[in-house]
């Protein structure tokens, strides 16, 4: 898989692209010609029927000037066309496809009512790099569209969608296929566009990696990005020290299934060892779940919270906090004083909250938080949510430390401003426990990676258990994938990427 498959570009860098490739000899026109062709085979191969009635919307620009192109193509190949074009005004190269398909007999309408018979709706109204806010009569007509409820094409991106942030500008099309042109946009990483979306699919028109600006950062993790990375490799003669040794700073009498699922997370890992520090109360629970482990049972308080740790040293890495409590802030103390790399989850974030991130940056090891957007909220108060991944960027910068941010599209960032997004995920991972789940994997799989980067084993953690659960909920539903069957699904992954 080339650099080109898997970049994610904000509107900036495809015009950067874009004015390198015309700069280079590429005309524009025959760049239009060529990505809308190869748009055309892909509606063709997602519509598969001649008798359909095709609607095409068209915009003033050259996202418009594409859906000319299509149109046409799809006219001469004898699909039923109709073109809407609500603007008096169009580029010089869009106004020119439009005046050949009038010429070549493509039925024009006049009004938008004309497509509410057709069967697919190709939306070519706006593409990348849009701003305004659609509003007036233009957002009235794309609010009836989507009362519609057609299957709606959309070129590169859903008319009225941010092409960085996501944000929905005024209103926007709601797409069922989205076929992205040349590279990956923000937007189909950013959780509130995902519903205007639909399924997306990315349109190769040969951008090459000369043609990349050289501080483009941000990249989608992909399944082939890691199809040699797992499972990881073992010499004959190992054994379980050499495989990696984590300690799990977890759970209290109130929340004991948070320490368990970790721990099963960290089993799924394939870690060499794995220890656990838990309230001493509780240690038989453990013992019987994950009789492998190493449980430390701790001394705790009256309320069944730990309420001292055991020394920390010798460990290649510690996950702290799945259902921890706040009760004790002392213990978020210890754990930032150990030298080797550290996973910050669930109360240990909330502890944290409380006494800042800047004291991340005195740490001597690498710091990993993993926060869903509440606690990023607390976290990281003067970072605004609405573009989630500049937001991850800017909290990795403040605190120094690898920020996992959860959600429909799991965003990574390093302090240096790398990103990393995991291209794909499930509905069925928005249940109690599965980031408990996440934290155990990712404190097992860097305790065995302890020679490659940090952030490489962050996000390789992510995919991994968003893979776990995608297998896990086609193979019985996403109301059927609990922490435990998440745990369970996360050793049929490595080797199928």
């Amino acid at each position: 898989m080339s650099l080109v498959e898997s970049i994610v570009v904000t509107a900036a860098e495809m015009r950067e692209i874009e004015e390198a490739i015309f700069a280079g000899g590429m005309p524009v026109a025959a760049l239009m010609e060529k990505a809308a062709l190869l748009v055309a085979e892909r509606i063709i191969a997602l519509t598969s029927d001649f008798s359909s009635l095709i609607g095409v919307l068209v915009g003033p620009g050259h996202n418009g000037g594409d859906a000319l192109v299509v149109a046409r193509e799809l006219y001469l190949k004898g699909y039923d066309v109709a073109v809407y074009c609500p603007f008096d005004s169009l580029k010089d190269l869009t106004a020119q496809h439009s005046n050949y398909g009038i010429r070549l007999g493509i039925p024009f309408v006049l009004k938008l009512e004309d497509l509410q018979g057709c069967d697919f709706i190709i939306d070519g109204l706006f593409g990348f790099g849009l701003e305004r806010e659609l509003s007036g009569r233009m957002g009235e007509e794309i609010d009836r569209i989507n009362s519609w409820r057609k299957i709606v094409i959309s070129i590169d991106l859903p008319s009225g969608i941010h092409t960085d942030t996501g944000k929905v500008l005024g209103t926007a099309i709601k797409a069922s296929h989205t076929l992205c042109l040349g590279l990956w946009k923000r937007a189909f990483f950013q959780d509130h566009a995902l519903e205007y979306i639909g399924e997306a699919q990315r349109i190769d028109f040969g951008i090459t990696e000369s043609q990349l600006p050289a501080n483009i950062s941000t990249e989608v993790i992909t399944p082939d990005i890691f199809k040699n990375s797992l499972p990881l490799p073992r010499h004959p003669l190992t054994h379980k020290y050499k495989q990696g040794h984590v300690l799990l700073v977890c759970g209290s009498e109130r929340y004991a299934g948070g320490a368990i699922l970790t721990g099963l997370g960290a089993r799924g890992s394939g870690v060499g060892m794995l220890s656990m520090a838990v309230p001493l109360s509780f240690k038989p629970l453990l013992v019987n779940h994950l009789p492998e482990a190493l449980i430390i049972g701790c001394e705790e308080t009256p309320s069944g919270v730990i309420a001292s740790l055991p020394p920390l040293d010798g460990y290649d890495i510690i996950a702290c906090g799945p259902g921890l409590t706040t009760e004790n802030p002392a213990l978020l103390q210890k754990v930032l004083g150990v030298e080797c790399p550290l996973i910050l989850d669930a109360d240990a974030l909330n502890l944290l909250a409380k006494i800042g991130v800047e004291v991340l940056k005195s740490r001597k090891g690498v710091t990993v938080l993993t926060p869903h957007a509440g606690e990023f909220k607390r976290l990281f108060q003067g970072i605004d949510l609405h573009d989630r991944i500049l937001a991850t960027q800017q909290a990795a910068s403040i605190s120094g430390a690898i920020v996992l941010l959860k959600g429909a599209r799991t965003v990574i960032a390093h302090p240096d401003g790398t990103i990393w997004l995991i291209g794909e995920s499930t509905p069925a991972l928005a249940r109690g426990g599965s980031g408990d789940v996440l934290t155990g994997l990712m404190g097992g799989l860097l305790s065995q990676m302890t020679h490659q980067p940090v952030e490489k084993g962050v996000a390789l953690s992510a995919h991994w258990h968003a893979r776990a659960a995608i297998l896990a909920a086609s193979q019985s539903s996403e109301m059927g994938v609990d922490g435990v069957t998440l745990a369970q699904y996360l050793t049929k992954i490595p080797g199928s990427f």
